[in-house]
């Protein structure tokens, strides 16, 4: 027994103290003989678009008696009556035709059973029409509105008084005459029009109905004695209330029509508060409430239409909104309004985002913004909320809007359609405090997936650095480095080159194309942007960020330079070359330039004797020339000559070669042009040896270490201590400049040789 009592309380507790989604109009005022338009809103699932949908009357006993659903239709309603069921829309609509005042009443719309509790309650009261009442005829018009009377009289009335009183029990109040009277309760609301003696009428207008205006009228047309009367009744009719249905988190748009006349009026939007009056939630005077800051917005339209946009709707926002114009901005009695009724479904679909982003001067943020599935083609863009302007577009799927916004937000706004599947990112960075404000989110698609972010700018530094400025020349390589925290080390880096279009990331490092890439030192946390060679075109702003996947994190930006290359100037490894180096190499070509051009010109040089060398020498060889030891020492002087030139061009040659296959096979060095002459030379070797000095080549032996070059270019060498002393560091050469030094020394000797050839041949 308890547990069944459990079951039934359990049962009816979630329609005793839970709200019903489904939404309809409290009340829905109509005339006699014309037709009602009922709406009817549910949440957005599937069992609710296949769910029945029904109508029913409310009876004295709280009995509700289905009139029609959408596999049924009473008799009552046959033949004037139909249900239409918007899925896409959410929402089902009760069309009623032929009204009768038989017809007001009490009634529900909802789904499923009608014990469900799945039901909006509706009053419908239908007036009476414009006809005949006791011989008067009836006016029926919506506060706020215009009504317009007319008073026939005879041909004989023209020229005379004509006037208008309203009826307060026995007596008729003036209202209005052609003299120029009007009574204050109508002042610059009512005024007298004459069509002209062809017609025998005329008419009684009021602008800007109020309730208070309803009652009896009677027109005059000449004294009280012989003049014309007739009668007229006023009922002024509350607005229908329209219906705006949100989802929490959603937006909605209030659309207005105030009418042409008032189309050069503030326009303005209030909400409805119990006991107080209408306030403004916003206007076109720029007030705004603070409860709506930064997420309504305004949008003025042709011929007295304007719409109003909320966004990020909250529980609160439920409520009796109107919307009109007024000199003031504000809502007056008599103007005309509309009537909205905004209800909040909190079973929503919506996702949840944050609603504030921070940012620190310097940095960057990355906005997710969502959208509707259904417009996954549509055009994404963003805007900055303004009170004034309004939300103008920033940026949108396409790149930047105009060329404003490219002056402020150039090479630091993009939005990417990723991560894709109802979100696209908006990335800002080089954040600056002018840029704190309200942002939306939008598409042209479903204005219900509208959203606001707030930025804001608060204390702290960016977490990613790269270098502030960069310069580079073309046909040079560009190295940037970007260094990022710990905190990133399992996100992925990558480089981007900025465009209008947006930011097209930079391909994965190719040793064998010479195009811009990335590499990443894990250790360091560096990722470098490479450009080899530098071309004009990659002039421009690039990006440094990091990622998950298809979720952006934090980025920052460095623009690069390009400058044209100097015509004529010298290259950047000869520019950085030690002088001695320099005097050697040129020593060194102004010799091997002679063999290379005719080796029997080094061969004459060395074989050559002067008459003019040793006076102990060639002197007694010039005096007696038959002499046996003259001859003698003469013919072995040319018999060693002879043998020791072949041989010192065959080493010269071997040296050479030796040379070039060792040169060949290093593969890992970077080449070096010194004007004409060419060679490889090791980049560490440059760091770790200078000018080969004998202070930097420590570990190098005496005699080459006190090699020089004087002006007789002599070669001065000691083979004192040859072994070499233990350092505690030694600058270690490679097999290539080993060789290259040897071949230098021997073509030095080889000259020094032959200057020893011409001072006598005994020397040689």
């Amino acid at each position: 027994m308890i547990l069944f009592f459990l079951a039934c309380l359990l049962a009816v507790l979630p329609v005793v103290s839970t709200k019903s989604p489904i939404f309809g109009p409290q009340e829905v005022s109509e005339v006699e003989g014309s037709s009602a338009s009922i709406k009817c809103y549910y949440p957005d699932t599937s069992v609710n678009r296949h769910s029945r949908k029904y109508w029913c009357q409310q009876g004295a006993r709280g009995r509700c008696t289905t009139l029609i659903s959408d596999s049924y239709i009473s008799k009552e309603y046959q033949g004037r009556a139909n249900i239409t069921n918007f899925p896409e829309s959410n929402m089902f609509v009760i069309d009623i035709g032929h009204l009768t005042e038989k017809d007001s009443g009490h009634y529900k719309c909802g789904l499923g059973i009608i014990n469900q509790g799945l039901f909006s309650e509706v009053k419908l009261q239908v007036s009476p029409g414009p006809e005949l009442r006791n011989d008067t005829k009836v006016y029926t018009a919506e506060l706020g509105r215009t009504v317009t009377i007319n008073c026939p009289f005879k041909p004989e009335n023209a020229g005379k008084k004509k006037s208008v009183c309203k009826k307060t029990g026995e007596t008729c109040i003036p209202v209005i005459d052609s003299d120029g009277y009007v009574n204050p309760n109508y002042n610059n609301r009512a005024h007298i029009s004459v069509h002209g003696t062809s017609y025998a009428i005329f008419s009684f207008v009021i602008n800007r109905l109020q309730l208070s205006d309803a009652g009896s009228y009677v027109c005059k047309a000449g004294d009280d004695s012989n003049g014309d009367k007739s009668n007229a009744d006023l009922d002024v009719l509350k607005p229908n209330t329209e219906l705006l249905y949100g989802d929490l988190r959603g937006s909605v748009t209030f659309d207005c029509a105030v009418g042409s006349e008032m189309a050069h009026l503030p326009k303005f939007l209030c909400r409805e508060i119990k006991g107080k009056p209408c306030e403004i939630a916003i206007n076109t005077l720029g007030q705004i409430a603070q409860a709506f800051d930064g997420r309504i917005l305004v949008t003025p339209k042709e011929r007295g239409f304007f719409s109003v946009h909320i966004t990020g709707l909250r529980k609160e926002d439920a409520g009796s909104y109107q919307c009109g114009a007024h000199s003031d901005g504000e809502p007056e009695e008599g103007w005309p309004t509309q009537v909205w009724q905004l209800f909040v479904n909190e079973e929503t679909t919506m996702p949840h985002t944050p609603s504030v982003v921070k940012g620190v001067v310097g940095g960057s943020v990355a906005i997710l913004c969502p959208y509707n599935l259904k417009d996954r083609d549509s055009l994404k863009y963003w805007c900055r909320w303004n009170v004034q302007s309004g939300c103008p577009q920033v940026v949108n799927s396409m790149g930047l809007v105009n060329k404003e916004e490219y002056k402020q937000y150039g090479g630091r706004l993009v939005l990417h359609e990723e991560p894709g599947n109802g979100t696209y990112t908006v990335i800002l960075n080089q954040l600056t405090k002018e840029d704190a404000g309200f942002y939306w989110c939008l598409t042209t698609g479903n204005t219900n997936w509208w959203f606001t972010v707030e930025l804001k700018i608060v204390e702290g530094e960016p977490s990613l650095e790269v270098p502030k400025n960069a310069i580079a020349q073309q046909g040079e390589t560009l190295e940037l480095p970007c260094h990022s925290p710990c905190k990133f080390f399992s996100y992925e880096k990558y480089w981007c080159k900025w465009s209008n279009k947006g930011c097209k990331a930079l391909p994965s490092q190719d040793k064998g194309t010479k195009q811009p890439s990335v590499i990443c030192d894990q250790n360091n946390q560096l990722t470098s942007l490479i450009l080899n060679p530098v071309n004009k075109e990659d002039e421009g702003w690039y990006w440094c960020g990091v990622k998950k996947g298809l979720r952006f994190g934090e980025t920052t930006a460095v623009y690069v330079k390009v400058k044209d290359k100097v015509k004529g100037s010298q290259d950047v490894s000869q520019v950085n070359a030690a002088p001695g180096e320099e005097v050697i190499e040129q020593g060194v070509r102004e010799i091997e330039n002679k063999v290379a051009q005719d080796p029997r010109v080094f061969a004459e040089e060395v074989v050559v004797v002067k008459d003019t060398g040793d006076t102990d020498g060639g002197s007694r060889a010039s005096a007696d020339p038959s002499s046996p030891s003259s001859a003698g020492q003469g013919a072995n002087s040319t018999v060693l000559v002879s043998t020791l030139v072949p041989l010192a061009l065959l080493l010269a040659l071997g040296a050479m070669a030796v040379g070039v296959v060792r040169a060949r096979h290093r593969r890992n060095v970077d080449r070096v042009s010194i004007r004409s002459y060419r060679t490889d030379i090791s980049m560490s070797d440059f760091e770790n040896s200078r000018d080969f000095g004998a202070n930097d080549n420590i570990g190098a032996s005496p005699a080459t270490q006190e090699t020089s070059l004087g002006g007789k270019d002599e070669f001065m060498a000691t083979t004192e201590d040859t072994v070499e002393t233990e350092e505690p560091k030694k600058a270690k050469r490679s097999s290539k400049e080993e060789a290259e030094m040897a071949y230098t020394a021997f073509l030095i000797q080889a000259n020094n040789m032959t200057t020893d050839v011409q001072d006598g041949p005994s020397k040689a």
